[in-house]
């Protein structure tokens, strides 16, 4: 089966690219208190753009509403590590986080922010929130 191109050069398998990859488990911990909100700052995230090749950087930043279930730090610092060499665009990346977490902690409300480092003139940030619309 061939794979689809747009007029751009862009394939399927581009788009994608790294949806599916194994990443190392995001661990949780029982919450002992209700009603407040976590934020966490990850400025060393990159990543490998599938199309071109080069790096990816930026800083991807976690809100959220913990229920019974708060993420731990240690293993989010090796899951986002586990990005380093993976092809998959910022944008993908930033809704697999989301979705990720979601699924480790199921917390009330959650938003993943990646601000990326300026490509070719333009700076890029991409927001994913939990619930969906």
């Amino acid at each position: 089966m061939r794979e689809k191109t747009t007029q751009l050069g862009y394939t399927s398998g581009q788009a994608r690219a790294g949806v599916q990859d194994k990443l190392p488990a995001i661990e949780t911990w029982p919450n002992q208190y209700r009603g407040y909100e976590i934020r966490i700052e990850m400025p060393e995230y990159t990543s490998i753009c599938p199309k071109t090749g080069l790096p990816d950087v930026g800083t991807v930043t976690l809100e959220y509403l913990p229920d019974r279930e708060c993420v731990e730090l240690k293993s989010l610092k090796y899951y986002i590590l586990g990005f380093r060499n993976m092809g998959i665009f910022y944008e993908n990346a930033v809704n697999r986080i989301l979705d990720d977490v979601v699924t480790a902690c199921k917390p009330k409300w959650a938003v993943v922010t990646g601000a990326f480092n300026t490509r070719g003139g333009m700076r890029s940030t991409i927001t994913a929130r939990y619930p969906r619309k």
